[in-house]
């Protein structure tokens, strides 16, 4: 489940965007939901960027594409689109990330470039597998799981 292109590659956002909209749009037509322009905007705010963006810069680009300034209104977007698996919290952020895998059901793990913010979502297979493994063996059942790894991105290494 890794991105393509890789989130840390220079690569044209404007093609992830058109793209995860379809995809969303697609999966909300299944489940007879659709996206309202204010979710659809913010869908598009958080797929123009590999990166993860708190309620309120979400808010400010709302308001310049003519939504209001009004926190509920992003509150409420964010929140359908994590609901709809669209998008997800980055705790460690108190931020908001598009979801670039949305037709699976996944635990997601982010590699986040702790001096740009920079955000890729991937696959860490053999790590979800050790972490139920040792849950199993104290007889745990894990129910939902993120996995949050905070260090430098190729372009933050190299500039280091």
């Amino acid at each position: 489940m890794t991105p393509h292109p890789n989130a840390f590659d220079q690569h044209d956002h404007s093609h992830c965007a058109n793209t995860g909209l379809a995809r969303a749009e697609a999966i909300l037509a299944t489940r007879k939901l659709r996206l309202t322009p204010v979710r659809r905007e913010a869908l598009h705010i958080l797929l123009q960027e590999h990166r993860a963006l708190g309620a309120y810069d979400v808010l400010d680009r709302l308001a310049q594409a003519g939504f209001g300034k009004q926190p509920p209104v992003a509150y409420r977007a964010l929140e359908f689109l994590v609901e709809q698996g669209l998008a997800h919290k980055i705790r460690r952020l108190n931020a908001f990330a598009a979801c670039m895998h949305p037709e699976t059901d996944h635990a997601p793990v982010f590699l986040i470039c702790r001096a740009c913010n920079a955000l890729a979502e991937t696959a860490a297979e053999p790590v979800r597998a050790a972490l139920t493994a040792a849950a199993q063996s104290i007889g745990f059942t894990i129910e939902r799981t993120s996995i949050e790894a905070l260090g430098l991105c190729p372009n933050c290494k190299a500039a280091a």
